[in-house]
């Protein structure tokens, strides 16, 4: 199994290591990260992951990942990048984003009249597109599945496991990273908050 998974500077991390940690454990796998050049490429924070693959050198996968991150922005208007992941899509069995991903997704007219999410601070800029906007963890709509803000990515490859190995391996990859969350506090979403908190984040 192909999975290709885009690299561009300031993704989230976890929007990719997530799914990642998931995803390999897959049998017979193999994750190709890819990137416009062959470099390194930075998280908001600096964290270097290398693409050891250009968008020129892959021309198809099973699986195609999009993460999100500010960087998202912009990669937009980049018709090399749009004609890509159509090129891309057109071959796989799944397409899936994390956060922010799915503006790109958007973006390349994939996800036109479809069930979708993404991080909730993106969620009105997603609906500028010709979508619907879900509050969920992760959608399924065709073989799209985009998942809302980083940490939904786990959730999502988890669920993914399910369709394509059946649930009881997604399960057994589950207690394998120990994905057993407990918080601290339940203000995961926006619509468990106070409203000043939520303000601060629009300062």
């Amino acid at each position: 199994m192909k999975i290709v998974i885009l690299l561009f500077d300031y993704y989230t991390a976890l929007d990719l290591v997530g799914p990642y940690e998931v995803l390999n454990k897959l049998p017979d796998c193999k994750i190709y990260l890819v990137g416009i050049e062959k470099k390194e490429y930075q998280d908001t924070y600096g964290l270097r992951i290398l693409a050891d693959n250009t968008i020129e050198e892959i021309f198809e996968a099973d699986i195609l990942l999009i993460p999100g991150g500010p960087g998202i922005d912009n990669l937009l208007k980049n018709k090399e990048v749009l004609d890509w992941i159509k090129k891309i899509d057109c071959s796989t069995k799944w397409t899936v984003s994390v956060c922010s991903g799915s503006l790109l997704l958007a973006q390349a007219g994939l996800l036109d009249g479809k069930n979708c999410t993404t991080h909730w601070r993106r969620k009105d800029q997603l609906r500028r597109f010709n979508v619907t906007v879900k509050n969920e963890r992760y959608v399924q709509d065709g073989k799209i599945i985009t998942a809302a803000g980083v940490s939904a990515g786990i959730d999502m490859a988890l669920y993914l496991v399910s369709k394509i190995a059946g649930d009881k391996i997604a399960m057994m990859f589950q207690l394998a990273i120990e994905y057993d969350p407990k918080p601290p506090f339940d203000c995961g979403s926006p619509d468990k908050v106070p409203k000043e908190m939520l303000d601060k984040f629009n300062k």
